[in-house]
């Protein structure tokens, strides 16, 4: 799916993760800190409970943008990341996209990214991606 997209365009992609999900991404990654799935350690930290890897969460990030938004054919350039607070296993996320900045003729954007928990409203995770698209972007 590809969307257009234009200045101001925004987009909302909800999610949650699951234990599993994290599992995997250990696995994949290496990054076996007990932080993420041992609940003895994890009660031991400021924390109390097992959290998210952070570049799980901001994986989202290329998910929505290679699927969705603006889709099919989207090269990531560059991504900024500000982790702001912890993400938790099943717990309701929203991943926010607002197109920032279109450059004309090099089919090219700007768009902020941002992770909001969404009972609390909290920003967890921000920052902006730079992304190249033929065909969503002028």
């Amino acid at each position: 799916m590809i969307t257009p997209i234009e200045t101001g365009k925004k987009f909302v992609f909800p999610f949650s993760l699951s234990q599993e999900d994290i599992d995997a991404f250990a696995k994949v990654t290496g990054d076996n800190n007990p932080i993420h799935w041992d609940e003895n350690y994890a009660s031991q930290t400021p924390f109390k409970k097992p959290i998210i890897h952070g570049m799980f969460g901001a994986a989202i990030f290329s998910r929505v943008l290679g699927t969705t938004f603006p889709g099919e054919g989207t090269i990531y350039m560059k991504q900024t990341l500000s982790f702001q607070k912890p993400m938790y296993v099943g717990v309701l996320y929203e991943a926010v996209f607002e197109v920032k900045e279109i450059i004309e003729g090099k089919h090219r954007a700007l768009i902020a990214t941002s992770i909001i928990e969404k009972e609390s409203g909290h920003v967890v995770t921000n920052g902006e991606a730079f992304v190249m698209n033929t065909l969503a972007i002028p």
